[in-house]
């Protein structure tokens, strides 16, 4: 490759001769394709997700709010960054983050700006993920009850610095936290200059295509 070509992703729609709900789960579903690739049909299962935001809020000294909770698939309490499933219907992905802040950390922010964006594991899952990045915080009106895991949620502020430390020492492995923080190391190192707008377009999660 030309140390001049551009490195980009191609989106790509492929005639889908099959498209069926094979498990319908309370969560997500497995949603089995057949689909024409070259000369040849393939058949792929996958988790047929509805997305989600995540939000690293940043204060005024570079400090990052964590939560820590449960995780019952991989058997351990991680930090995180608040984040949750775009799964109302009409909510624009700014607003379902602005939400999460809220719900799982009692803070606002006025100033939101998209981090970065990635497909979680996309051999496997259509799961679309955006990061924001949120500043000039405060405390929300309101505070929420949270139930199930969220019960036992601890929330923490730790430096930027820090967060990274601990990802290069592979003490924290949660995918969004560990994304978000070296994002935003490197975002702030080009002094912001890579961040977008927070209404940005999202082309590469299913509903918005």
């Amino acid at each position: 490759m030309s140390e001049h070509q551009e490195l980009k992703d191609d989106l790509v729609d492929l005639p889908i001769s099959e498209s069926d709900i094979v498990f319908a789960g309370k969560v997500w579903n497995i949603r089995r394709e057949r689909f024409t690739l070259g000369e040849g049909e393939i058949t792929r299962e996958f988790m047929d997700h509805t997305g989600a935001v995540a939000v690293l809020a940043l204060d005024e000294n570079d400090n990052v709010c964590l939560i820590r909770q449960y995780r019952h698939p991989i058997r351990a309490r991680e930090w995180e960054l608040p984040a949750g499933l775009m799964d109302i219907t009409g909510e624009s992905a700014l607003i379902g983050a602005q939400r999460e802040l809220a719900e799982e950390v009692d803070l606002v922010a006025s100033d939101w700006k998209v981090l970065v964006d990635f497909q979680t594991t996309p051999g496997g899952s259509n799961e679309a993920l955006r990061i924001y990045l949120a500043r000039r915080l405060s405390a929300a009106d309101e505070v929420f009850e949270r139930t199930e895991e969220e019960a036992e949620l601890e929330k923490t502020w730790v430096s930027l610095e820090q967060v990274v430390d601990a990802v290069l020492a592979r003490d924290i492995q949660n995918s969004i936290l560990v994304i978000g923080a070296l994002a935003a190391l490197a975002a702030r190192e080009r002094n912001w200059a890579t961040l977008a707008p927070g209404d940005a377009p999202w082309p590469r999660h299913p509903l918005f295509r």
